[in-house]
């Protein structure tokens, strides 16, 4: 190994490409440079960062306009101009992402998974009429995203063993004694 050898260990760190104030209060539309989600562009909510931490409190209160937003440094955060301090790490973001689902990927989760509005409603415990507008054009609530990506892995692909056996990842077969 030369002193020039670059070292890679575990998954690349996200890197933003660009970032823009978004229609929401706290939304922001960011694209990414490097990690998991390179070439993507994502709307990210950042209202449960800048709810959380009293830092962000110039945000909250408009002293600093959330418009003011700006690529950090190497594109590992966002800052604000004015304060410096109002920085949220690519990491974050990235996390705020994944937590995230679009309009697409929601209908995309219930033709992969095989699910009715019926069923689906059933399985987040939701009206069937909240499945359509989620599946269309309504924003779709975080706690709605997280339940649709673990319903993802228990309903997902059956394993091997499963097959022979009749059951399906998620399902239990029950027989009469």
């Amino acid at each position: 190994m030369s002193a020039d050898d670059i070292v890679t260990v575990g998954r690349a760190l996200p890197k933003l490409s660009s970032v823009a104030p978004a229609g929401g209060a706290f939304d922001v539309v960011v694209t990414w440079a490097a990690g998991d989600r390179i070439g993507r562009t994502d709307r990210v909510d950042l209202a449960p960062v800048i709810f959380t931490y009293k830092v962000f409190r110039p945000l909250r209160d408009g002293s600093i306009p959330f418009g003011a937003v700006r690529l950090g440094a190497w594109g590992g955060s966002i800052v604000w101009e004015g304060d410096e301090d109002l920085d949220i790490g690519a990491e974050t973001i990235e996390d705020l992402a994944a937590a995230s689902m679009s309009n697409a990927e929601f209908a995309d989760f219930l033709r992969r998974n095989r699910l009715t509005l019926d069923a689906a409603a059933a399985q987040l415990g939701i009206a069937r009429r909240r499945v359509a507008y989620f599946a269309k054009d309504r924003e779709i609530p975080r706690y709605i995203a997280l339940a649709c990506r673990q319903l993802d892995r228990m309903l997902g692909p059956p394993m091997a063993g499963d097959i022979a056996n009749g059951l399906h990842a998620g399902h239990v077969s029950v027989s009469a004694a």
